[in-house]
């Protein structure tokens, strides 16, 4: 299926007539539930520039905003290629698209930290959820969905199954927080006023821990009952399948427990550390050590800022995508470079474009940023414009880089018969870099 940009009348009606052709695709089974019948009034809304529709239903369902109908189409790109603006600047204002791993379910109450005697109450508290890493990858447990669609979950456990683990010398424990979906409660329903309820009274939120240990997996998967239990094989491809919650507790946990296993030794003096602060800091056992003195960076769990751009065409109308050699077969994605001491945002930009493709680029926006827990990483998404266009490749960084029309990118995001390549899946930033650009109105 071919789609062109909207430039015109005629092809504005064309995307109109689209749009209901893919509503009639969709509704040929008439045993819609009642979610599935909100998105669709929600996408309708937005496709038809229904101003005042997509914002009633925002406000009674917020989550819409980020639902996807056929062929992973959101309301913004109905909205934009539609040409009603004035819904794109809503839904725009409201945040649309948000970064697969950035959803935070848990309070991460850093008051808590330092304070060991709770920390010792809530780890043995039965509502205390604890999850478990081997090797830095989760127990998860995997089941199969009536559109065949694998679901994976954490595996969650008790304090009872894990107490062992937890008196292990080389287990390393971090508290992650306590759950922000569940508000705090009264353990005695019978007191008659909140205002004279005993602060001891209430019970706090479940507090969530994640466990790192160097037991073997098939000796940590004996303590489940359940056969679909497992441990990640390919973190860049399975860790991508999780709830949109679930996936913010992992990227917290596992680049937690990434810094841990390479600090176990002070990079100041080399003596051994130990973990302090709910699994948030490393001391030197050393009380010589300067890194006691003050506040020092490799006390605390590391984060490596890395840009991620997508080049626009000085026509506005092309974009800029490379392809290392490790990727799948066909796939081309956004520019990509670890930001360098001393260096801003911009300049960052500009320098790992031109040093991968040797294209120069001009003017920086930042659109959005995404953690990558592989291993600690903040993806920092950029657009930028191009103000040369002849590319030449450094083959060290990158296989190939190539400009794509507007066009080739959208049947290659739509699937469509023939794409020109494959994007990345649809939790990178990458992605949604590209979807960014697509739902824009084309004159930059």
């Amino acid at each position: 299926m071919s789609i062109e940009v909207c430039s015109n009348e005629n092809s504005l009606t064309s995307l109109y007539a689209l749009h209901y052709f893919i509503k009639a695709a969709r509704m040929t089974s008439f045993q819609l539930t009642m979610n599935e019948e909100m998105v669709e009034r929600f996408l309708d809304a937005a496709a038809t520039g229904d101003l005042t529709k997509v914002s009633t239903l925002l406000s009674r369902v917020p989550s819409l905003i980020n639902q996807k109908g056929y062929r992973s189409w959101t309301a913004l790109m109905l909205a934009a290629r539609n040409g009603h603006f004035p819904v794109v600047e809503m839904l725009l204002s409201q945040g649309q698209q948000e970064n697969y791993f950035n959803r935070e379910m848990l309070n991460r109450w850093s008051e808590k930290r330092m304070d060991s005697k709770w920390l010792e109450v809530q780890q043995s508290n039965p509502e205390t959820v604890y999850i478990l890493f081997s090797k830095l990858e989760p127990m998860v447990s995997t089941t199969q969905k009536d559109n065949d669609a694998l679901e994976t979950k954490l595996c969650r456990f008790k304090y009872e199954v894990v107490k062992d683990i937890l008196k292990k010398p080389a287990t390393v424990l971090i508290f992650l927080g306590v759950d922000k979906r569940k508000k705090p409660h009264s353990s005695s329903p019978s007191s008659s006023s909140a205002s004279h309820q005993k602060k001891e009274d209430v019970c706090e939120p479940p507090s969530w821990f994640a466990i790192g240990t160097d037991e073997e997996a098939a000796e940590l998967l004996k303590r489940v009952r359940e056969k679909n239990c497992s441990f990640p094989k390919s973190p860049h491809r399975d860790l991508l399948n999780f709830s949109e919650e679930e996936a913010g507790v992992v990227a917290q946990a596992r680049s937690l427990l990434a810094w841990h296993s390479r600090y176990s030794f002070c990079p100041t003096c080399g003596s051994k550390t130990t973990i302090m602060e709910g699994g948030h800091k490393r001391s030197c056992v050393n009380q010589d050590c300067r890194s006691l003195i003050g506040v020092h960076n490799t006390c605390y769990p590391r984060v490596d800022p890395v840009v991620i751009m997508l080049v626009i065409h000085p026509d506005g109308n092309q974009c800029l995508l490379g392809r290392k050699k490790v990727f799948p077969a066909g796939m081309f994605s956004c520019l990509a470079g670890f930001i360098e001491p001393g260096e801003s945002i911009e300049d960052a930009v500009r320098r790992e474009v031109e040093e991968e493709s040797s294209v120069k680029v001009g003017p920086v926006q930042y659109i959005s940023c995404q953690p990558w827990p592989m291993p600690s990483s903040l993806m920092i998404g950029c657009l930028t414009i191009a103000i040369s266009t002849d590319i030449k490749v450094d083959e060290t960084e990158i296989e190939e880089a190539r400009w794509f029309s507007r066009q080739q990118v959208i049947e290659s995001l739509l699937k469509g018969p023939h794409p020109a390549f494959s994007v990345p899946p649809r939790q990178t930033i990458a992605h949604q870099l590209i979807r960014h650009w697509i739902g824009m109105n084309s004159n930059l």
